[in-house]
Order: structure tokens, then sequence, then C-alpha cells
């Protein structure tokens, strides 16, 4: 058994190249083998302040998104922009192409889990510009 204790892996910054506006990351675990999964499953707490969201992206083998506080948006290329609230789960398929973040006034924290492939968990994308986070 392993347990990481609250405040014992340090929060980083989500990277400017990556997301737009405050950002914070807290890590939460990075599963190891042995196991059934080819590659790593990791988890991350993600805190997005009101303005701030994630670049375009995909995952290899999919993302789920766990919405724990706050209000925040979601899209899928084409789709339309859809509103997340604490207990929602969100299911990004393997190479579907989104964005995620919070609302232009209100803060959002959701849990990420996502599965390496070949040690890649992200293809990161262009920036969402404003007029597509308030679409």
């Amino acid at each position: 058994m392993d347990i990481k204790r609250s405040g014992s892996q340090p929060s980083t910054k989500g990277p400017d190249a990556y997301f737009t506006g405050h950002v914070r990351i807290d890590p939460l675990f990075q599963a190891a083998a042995p196991g059934r999964v080819l590659g790593r499953v990791l988890g991350a707490c993600v805190t997005f302040e009101p303005g701030a969201r994630t670049a375009w992206h995909t995952h290899p083998l999919g993302q789920t998104l766990i919405v724990t506080s706050g209000w925040g948006w979601v899209q899928s290329e084409g789709g339309p922009n859809m509103d997340i609230r604490p207990g929602d789960v969100v299911w990004c398929p393997p190479h579907e192409k989104h964005w995620h973040g919070a609302t232009t006034t209100t803060a959002m924290t959701h849990i990420a889990i996502q599965e390496a492939l070949d040690g890649k968990v992200v293809e990161w994308m262009e920036k969402v510009s404003d007029e597509q986070y308030q679409a």
C-alpha cells in the first residue's frame, strides 16, 4: 500500500505554452508496474482560475475528467462549448481534439486521468482563441 499524503508532492504552474491564464497542477498519482496496463496511468488535480483554459490537445488513449468544484467549459473540435460542474464526469476519446477550462467568471477544478502510450499522455496543439473560448 502506498499513501500519497496531501501536500507531499509540489504543485506546478500550468506552462504558458499549453495553458492560457492561471492554472495550478497538483499531481495525484502515477501508477507503475506491475499491472495489466501497458504504460502508465497518471492522475492530477488541475485548478483553472476564471478565464484560464488548456490549449487544444488530444490524448493517445483518451482522458477522463472528474469535475470537483466550480464551473467550467469543455469543447471538442466542431462541437458546442459545454458547461461542466461538480460531479460531472467527461470522457474524451482517443485522438479527439478538445480543450477544457474555467468559465470567464468562475474557477473550476477537475481531476484528470490519462494513460500513457509509448511514454506520451498528450499531444499539444494551438492555443484556444478568445473567440473560440467565448463561443
